[in-house]
């Protein structure tokens, strides 16, 4: 039996807007996958925190105060410097320019307004099967060596 995919679901900073966060929070749950949602005003600390501690595969940041170039890459470093291997994803309102800079520092994927929830769960599923699949295959070659 597949693990169910895990995905934290914040809302950081002063953003009061939820509304998208929660549509895409109970499509997400609706496809099967188990989601924590922080609410809104969450520290970057805080959500770093809360999706260690509950073993999470994503984390999906709603963000539309346009603090997207603070946030992202915050919650990043303290990923990085927890070592945990958590996609980072986000929704919202982002600029195209400022999406190429926010890959380029390790986001994986950023939703506009309007993506179909579909697309977005379509999306989780295929880079988590690619995230769990890659170690294992890593594995099968050294051992094959």
């Amino acid at each position: 039996m597949d693990k169910k995919i895990r995905i934290l679901v914040g809302k950081p900073g002063l953003d009061g807007h939820d509304r998208g966060a929660k549509v895409v929070a109970a499509a997400l749950r609706d496809a099967g996958m188990e989601v924590i949602y922080t609410g809104l005003h969450q520290t970057c600390e805080a959500i770093v925190e809360a999706a260690v501690q509950e073993d999470v595969d994503v984390i999906g940041l709603s963000i539309l105060s346009g603090a997207h170039l603070t946030v992202f890459p915050k919650v990043l470093n303290l990923l990085k410097e927890r070592k945990a291997n958590i996609l980072v994803i986000g929704g919202g309102i982002v600029p195209q320019d400022d999406i190429k800079k926010l890959e380029k520092m390790g986001v994986k994927k950023l939703f506009g307004p309007g993506t179909p929830t579909t697309e977005i769960v379509e999306w989780i599923k295929k880079n988590i099967r690619e995230k769990t699949e890659k170690p294992a295959a890593k594995r099968f070659k050294k051992a094959r060596k």
